[in-house]
Order: structure tokens, then C-alpha cells, then sequence
């Protein structure tokens, strides 16, 4: 596989630094790509750069993941209009953790294939660099004229803000710089990955390791991704969609793909999988015929989940959707756990009903009027009982005894009320 013909077709390419494509073609490569660490589970927003280096290892090449526990200390000034908050050395640690669990569902670490994946804390040989041997030893190399003129740094010179910019903030492209340096030289790690907002300080990597080593390095940058509609992609309403299902729930983070619009799906599925272009021409084609059937966000949301969740999440995702839309079954809702039916379920009408009156049982028309108010009264729940479900079974009588057999998880009864009015009881 060419990697960066595979990479071009895929909408995944920004700039790429002359020679580049020449070296991949001439032998098997090494290159990293950066991640910041400033939260213990990666977000939507990391999966480009991580499917990056899931291509480039399909494509016989060797990735190197870095986990920036020293850049993120500094915090990176690229198209950010404010300086981050640093974090502290436990934090990072916990942090890099929860990365590592997650890249090893895209990226083979374990096998003793040459071109293994590795992961890398630039932590590890910053931690011990003093300040007077930094600037000696790799400050001499880089002048200050050359990383004022990097776009990152004008936009923050030139910006309103009172603040300026904080000499932390302006070495960071420096620090980089010698991220790439050390891996060319411990690693022989010649190419860095990243997205097109880094340019400026992968380029500050490979003019260093000229500069100080002579040597050869490449550069190259996937686009920043934004929505058809200009917004930032990997943004809702509830903030970050994120890759660890305590953060975001395997069925939301399967509903985000599934509700794509057309023409964000049909670039997604491009990006986010890794469907070949015969198959996502087949899909393309489907879609053309009867977009109504959204064949491609269906299979988007698919192969993203099985790759981030596993197969069984993408299952119970699938099932809950069911639920939801009026197609499941009393089984599927049994077989959910608690999160995914407060997941699916978010945002419906909830009671709370003492846990005495499913023990001894309560008749429906009682439970549902008197206890929760799911009906203004009895009259009107005997006249439109012909739409009541509870646990998506079918009530036809309005006695009939709802006891702690009905209860989901030991504490959830799910009521229906027509085909969308959805009412979720808690006994507490």
C-alpha cells in the first residue's frame, strides 16, 4: 500500500515536506505522531492522527505514538488564543494510561512484527535536561528570527490579548523540536505525523535535526476537520464525544455517527474506517439510490464503534436504537445494563416510586395515575390503553399487578404512552 496515495484519496492530506513520499517508497520508516495528554481518554477530535498511524502501519511502516507528558506540562500555543493550564506529574501519569488501553484497540504494540508500534512519554528525557544545558546544547541551533516568523507565534504577537505570550508558551515549539530530534536519533525515527495546525513545529523538528545532526527528516500534516456546516467537528451540545465509554456511553458514541449528515458521512467513512474505496464506492452508490436507508452513516457508525467499543457494545447499541425507535423487544430491554438504559433513556420523564408498592404489587391504573402521574387519570389510561407498554410488552388491562418482576437492573420500569412518549419509573 502507498501511503500517502492511500492517505490523499482518503481526504487526509494537508502538507507534506518534499522527499517525503520518496523515503516511505524507499524502505520501512519510522514516524510519531504527538498526543496530548491533558485528559486520561482520548475524544473524537484524536482520531484522525490515530487513524494516521493505523494506516501507516498497515503500510508496512513503524508508528510511534508519543504521549507529550512534558509538552503538556507547557501547553501548546497553536491556534489557541489562551495559554493552558499545566498539569502535575500524577495526573499526567494517570492520563497516559488511559491513552495507551485505548491506542492498543487501533495499533499493534505486542507482536514482534519490525514494524510494532511503540509508545513514548518525551517525560522520560526532559525530565532530567537542565535549563543551561537546553539552551547550550539545542537553543544554539534554532535562532529566535526563525521561530518568530512560525504563524502560531504572529497570531498571538499580534492578538489584543493584555497577556502576550509567556516565554513557556514560545519554547514550546523548541521542545518539540527536540522530541523529533531525540526519536531521529534513539529511534531513527525520520518523519513526523500530525494535524495542519503543528506544521510550523514539526518543521522546527526537522530544521533542527539539519542543523545539529546534518540528518534528514520529513514532515507531513492531515487537515483539521470541521463539519459541513463550518462547526467544529467532535463538538455537541454535551461538550467532547469521548473514547472511554465511562465518559461517553458505547450507544451515544454510536448515535453521533449514525446522525451524521450525508455530507459529513460520506467523508467520514473515508477517514474513520478502514473500508477500501471499492467498498465505500459500493456504499456511495447505495446511498445515491435511496439515501433514505443511510447506508453510509449506518456502516460509518458501525466499523468506528466495533474498532473503539468491540463488537458487543456495537450489538447493544444497535439494540438500544431498536428500542428507542419502536422496534425492540422486551428481551433486548432485559439483557441492557444500567448505563445503557439511562443512556438511551436520557431526557425522558422520570418518577420515583417507593420500592414497597412493587413488592406487594400495584394494579397499572393505580401505578401509573396515583403513584406516577404518566396519567392524568384512570378514565384516561382505560381509554387509550390500547398504546401502553411497559417493558415494551403490550398492556391490555388496566388491573393488571405490576410487581418486582417488572423491574429492569433491580431498580427501572420503562413505561411507553403512545409510539414516542416515553416514561422511565425508579424505585428508590
Amino acid at each position: 500500500m502507498n501511503f500517502v496515495e492511500e492517505l490523499k484519496w482518503r481526504g487526509m492530506l494537508h502538507n507534506i515536506m518534499p522527499g517525503t513520499e520518496e523515503q516511505l517508497q524507499k524502505e520501512m520508516t519510522t514516524a510519531y505522531l504527538g498526543i496530548d495528554p491533558t485528559a486520561d481518554s482520548l475524544h473524537i477530535g484524536h482520531l484522525v492522527g490515530v487513524m494516521i498511524l493505523k494506516h501507516f502501519q498497515a503500510a508496512g511502516h513503524k508508528p510511534i505514538a508519543l504521549v507529550g507528558g512534558a509538552t503538556g506540562m507547557i501547553g501548546d500555543p497553536s491556534m489557541k488564543s489562551q495559554e493552558r493550564n499545566l498539569l502535575d506529574e500524577s495526573t499526567l501519569a494517570k492520563n497516559q494510561a488511559g491513552i495507551k488501553k485505548q491506542l492498543e484497540r487501533f495499533l499493534d504494540f505486542k507482536s514482534d512484527a519490525p514494524n510494532a508500534a511503540v509508545m513514548v512519554n518525551n517525560y522520560d528525557w526532559m525530565k532530567d535536561f537542565s535549563f543551561l544545558s537546553f539552551i547550550r546544547d539545542i537553543g544554539k541551533h534554532i535562532t529566535v528570527n526563525y521561530m518568530m516568523a512560525k504563524d502560531s507565534v504572529k497570531k498571538r504577537l499580534s492578538s489584543d490579548s493584555r497577556e502576550g505570550m509567556s516565554f513557556t508558551e514560545f519554547s514550546y515549539q523548541l521542545v518539540q523540536g527536540y522530541d523529533f530530534l531525540y526519536l531521529n536519533e534513539h529511534y531513527n525515527c525520520k518523519l513526523q505525523l500530525g494535524g495542519s495546525d503543528q506544521w510550523g513545529n514539526i518543521t522546527t523538528g526537522t530544521e533542527l535535526i539539519r542543523r545539529k545532526n546534518n540528518g534528514e527528516a520529513f514532515a507531513m500534516t492531515c487537515p483539521l476537520l470541521t463539519k459541513a456546516d463550518g462547526t467544529k467537528f467532535g463538538k455537541t451540545e454535551g461538550g467532547n464525544v469521548w473514547l472511554d465509554p465511562e465518559k461517553t456511553s458505547p450507544y451515544k458514541f454510536y448515535q453521533f455517527w449514525l446522525n451524521t449528515s450525508d455530507e459529513d458521512a460520506a467523508r467520514y467513512i473515508k477517514i474513520f474506517t478502514m473500508l477500501s474505496k471499492e467498498e465505500i464506492a459500493e456504499l456511495e452508490e447505495q446511498q445515491s439510490a435511496d439515501p433514505s436507508q443511510r447506508v453510509i452513516q449506518k456502516k460509518l457508525a458501525e466499523q468506528i464503534t466495533i474498532m473503539v467499543h468491540g463488537e458487543e457494545s456495537l450489538n447493544t447499541s444497535i439494540s438500544a436504537s431498536q428500542l428507542l425507535f419502536g422496534k425492540g423487544t422486551t428481551e433486548q430491554l432485559q439483557a441492557m445494563d444500567e448505563k445503557t438504559i439511562l443512556s438511551v433513556f436520557e431526557g425522558v420523564e422520570r418518577f420515583d416510586i417507593p420500592g414497597s408498592c412493587v413488592i406487594s404489587g400495584i394494579p397499572v391504573a393505580e401505578l401509573l395515575t396515583a403513584v406516577a402521574p404518566v396519567y392524568p387519570s384512570k378514565g384516561d389510561l382505560r381509554r387509550n390503553i390500547a398504546g401502553l407498554q411497559i417493558n415494551k410488552k403490550k398492556i391490555e388491562n388496566p388491573e393488571a399487578i405490576v410487581d418486582s418482576s417488572f423491574l429492569l437492573q433491580n431498580k427501572y420500569i420503562l413505561i411507553q404512552k403512545g409510539k414516542k412518549n416515553y416514561f422511565l419509573l425508579t424505585v428508590k
